[in-house]
């Protein structure tokens, strides 16, 4: 993803662009995993989090997650993205060894990658001809 902008969670919370991206358990399976989850209580200051895949089965809250989750304030928006979900095709060897550099970065990852790296890496997706959502999540796909 290219990143437009950066917010907080607060921001992304009262933003009217990102209202559908609270979750709704009663739509859509793409609408019950919605990413707007976190807010701040306004008496006490603590995070809120909304019934989610990211709360407990009942409902409750997950502190492990909240810490996870908002460990930074910080929000990534971005138009310009590829999410292949389950379906992702296969890296190229050549992004995975770069000079001892492996463009697959995990969580809360800071990039640091060469401007080649990532020109690089930036043509061979957009030479896919995908864009945006293209396919659903891995624990999405089902099996006969």
């Amino acid at each position: 993803m290219k990143v437009d902008e950066v917010m907080t969670f607060e921001d992304y919370w009262s933003d009217l662009r990102f209202n559908q991206k609270k979750p709704n358990l009663c739509s859509s399976k793409k609408q019950a995993f919605g990413d707007n989850i976190d807010s701040r209580s306004r008496k006490s200051g603590g995070w809120i989090q909304l019934i989610s895949h990211h709360t407990f089965e009942d409902g409750s809250p997950n502190p492990n997650n909240i810490k996870t989750d908002t460990s930074a304030n910080r929000v990534l928006v971005g138009r310009d993205f590829f999410y292949w979900g389950g379906s992702g095709p296969i890296i190229p060897p050549k992004f995975r060894n770069y000079n001892g550099i492996d463009i697959c970065a995990k969580r809360n990852h800071r990039s640091d990658f060469p401007e080649k790296l990532i020109d690089a890496f930036v043509a061979w997706i957009r030479s896919s001809g995908q864009h945006g959502y293209v396919a659903a999540p891995l624990d999405w796909i089902h099996t006969p």
